[in-house]
């Protein structure tokens, strides 16, 4: 057999490996600004869901982050115990669980206000680059 059979094996090969490898990286650079605000990436993000949208169910914010309840409920639970987020079973539909910010939520976002500008000089893209590669994984998103 020849090796060009395993040639789609390669690591230098695949697509999802850049893709994986730059989360990463991305995520470890806003690590010290989170830690700034005791927010872990997630909860980050699920912040920025509710700073746009005060009041939302968890299966929204599931859909908006791609993320399935067995990963978004203890965060949701975490934010909870900190005081930033109420939980409350839906007065319409006993099986949506409503999130909502509470005031020490929504002043985090005066702190959190920062954090995009910072990380943007973490990551060394020019605007056009930044936004084709903003359109590229939308896109890429958009056909799963």
């Amino acid at each position: 057999m020849a090796d060009t059979q395993y040639e789609a094996l390669k690591l230098e090969n695949q697509l999802c490996f850049p893709l994986y490898a730059c989360a990463r990286e991305v995520v470890k650079k806003y690590k010290p600004f989170l830690d700034d605000i005791d927010l872990t990436y997630t909860q980050y993000v699920t912040m920025m869901v509710l700073w746009e949208k005060p009041s939302v169910t968890s299966k929204e914010i599931g859909e908006r982050l791609h993320l399935d309840s067995g990963t978004l409920t203890p965060v949701i639970k975490k934010l909870a115990e900190k005081g930033l987020v109420t939980r409350a079973r839906s007065a319409e539909d006993e099986r949506n669980l409503v999130v909502a910010l509470t005031d020490a939520g929504l002043a985090l976002r005066d702190r959190a206000a920062c954090i995009p500008g910072q990380m943007g000089k973490c990551i060394s893209l020019s605007p056009e680059d930044a936004g084709t590669l903003y359109r590229i994984l939308y896109q890429l998103l958009g056909s799963m």
